[in-house]
């Protein structure tokens, strides 16, 4: 609930800057002028990087017992106050023999954020500069030990923004299942029936009570070190850090990119999507036991409502894929159901079977990258598409991406020809900023100039939602 409330604050005032939202409260306090922040690259080339901060600060790693005291400038920053609802519906009908069922389900969520007024802390970098000329890097320091052995960046905070009063985020929930069933009496079933209603509701309203001096966003500059503890401060935009004992990382040269946040360009992704990889690999997920395929299916379509629970399945299939030992702890804010969730998604991927990497769970954590990344649209409207559109769906994409010339309506997978389905698909790529097109018998896509690499994105999470519903009736 904090970390959604702090991600909207920072998508509405610094889209593309160079804040970063916290994500948890307990991390306020550590987040000081100086302190160090761990900086992980992830594993695609679209994912915005991780951060994590510690409580250690840059006096910590240097050599020598002088503290550094860095110099700090306030200033008013902003008054802020936002309300975002969303809403969800679905239906679900089935007939077997004389008995009919309707399930339908309503949900809205409606957050809250009053941040009152703000303070902008910003570091005096050229202070800090002069203040640590002379001082080299404890190589033998612990943190930087752990570091060298994993691609990771350390970085000093530069700026944060800070409640200046106990401040306040609420959310409230509304869902609402219906359910009804018909069953037709033997030999009459068209003059006698009997009706079951049952009408589920549940409400909840959560309120936090945010401290003043709760830290809300901030910004990093990437240290760069070098094996005999000299180390430069990166202050020109886009400059990348590091330690040079792991200058075996492939990011591109800081010098080909101007990149914020761990956004690559237009170009860098337009590149991939041509030229694609070898670890875009989402095949494995289609040796999954059909059973175990298609109930994943629904459990992710679940996250699909839940950016919550989704992006605590991408954080534990993240530190799974990298070798590390699944930490629960870091899910203890969850909901019970949220953690129910996730611990069904890791069971059904058997998480805990092998001492390496199965493909499969790389194969998903590929898919769950890809859906923790589109936007909000999207993932309202994949919530709610059955499995069947989905599969048409994908074979739509592949013949859009294979054919560089309009394609004729009737290759059209039968399920697409439908006014209702082919509208579907229109909004779905609507998502992506691509515009699906046709007239009387020709129908060809145009991408927006801003689509970035949504396409990609929506193209390689379809391909894994349609291989775990392949084979369903």
């Amino acid at each position: 609930m904090f970390s959604k409330a702090t991600a909207n604050f920072v998508h509405q005032i610094d889209p593309e800057g160079s804040l970063i939202h916290v994500s948890r409260v307990n991390d306020s306090k550590k987040l000081v002028p100086i302190g160090l922040v761990v900086k992980r690259n992830r594993i695609w080339f679209w994912q915005s990087p991780k951060y994590q901060p510690t409580v250690f600060t840059l006096s910590d790693l240097l050599q020598g017992d002088q503290v550094l005291c860095p110099g700090v400038t306030e200033t008013d920053f902003l008054t802020y106050e936002g309300t975002f609802r969303d809403a969800v519906s679905g239906k679900l009908d089935s007939e077997v023999g004389p008995v009919s069922g309707t399930l339908e389900g309503h949900g809205s969520s409606e957050l809250q954020s009053c941040f009152g007024r703000m303070l902008k802390e910003d570091l005096d970098v050229k202070k800090l500069l002069r203040d640590s000329s002379s001082r080299l890097v404890d190589m033998q320091n612990k943190l930087v030990k752990q570091m060298e052995k994993r691609e990771e960046v350390l970085a000093v905070v530069k700026e944060r923004i800070l409640t200046t009063t106990p401040c306040s985020i609420t959310q409230k929930k509304r869902e609402q299942c219906i359910f009804q069933g018909l069953v037709g009496l033997l030999g009459s079933p068209a003059k006698l029936c009997v009706k079951n209603s049952s009408n589920i509701e549940a409400d909840s309203d959560v309120s936090l009570e945010i401290p003043s001096g709760t830290v809300i966003a901030y910004s990093v500059l990437e240290l760069d070190i070098k094996k005999d503890g000299h180390y430069d401060i990166c202050l020109r935009p886009g400059t990348i850090g590091g330690i040079e004992a792991d200058s075996t990382q492939s990011w591109p040269s800081q010098d080909s990119l101007d990149w914020v946040d761990g956004m690559f360009p237009e170009k860098v992704a337009l590149i991939e999507m041509q030229n694609g990889s070898h670890e875009m690999d989402l095949s494995p997920l289609a040796e999954l036991p059909q059973s175990t395929r298609y109930t994943l299916f629904k459990r992710l379509q679940e996250t699909l409502r839940d950016r919550t629970a989704l992006s605590h399945v991408e954080c534990s299939l993240d530190e799974l894929c990298s070798g590390e030992t699944l930490d629960m702890a870091k899910h203890k804010d969850l909901s019970e159901s949220q953690r129910k969730l996730l611990t069904a998604i890791l069971e059904l991927l058997g998480t805990d079977s092998a001492a390496d990497v199965p493909l499969h769970l790389n194969a998903a954590h590929l898919l769950v990258s890809t859906m923790e990344e589109l936007p909000d649209e999207t993932l309202s409207l994949l919530s709610k598409s059955s499995s069947h559109f989905l599969e048409a769906f994908n074979t739509l994409m592949c013949s859009l991406k294979k054919n560089s010339e309009p394609l004729s309506i009737q290759c059209l997978p039968v399920l697409l020809q439908e006014n209702q389905a082919f509208q579907q698909a229109e909004q779905l790529l609507r998502s992506a900023n691509v515009a699906l097109k046709r007239d009387s018998d020709r129908l060809w896509s145009e991408t927006g100039s801003e689509a970035g690499v949504l396409p990609l994105i929506l193209s390689l999470c379809i391909q894994g939602l349609a291989l775990l519903c392949k084979g369903q009736k």
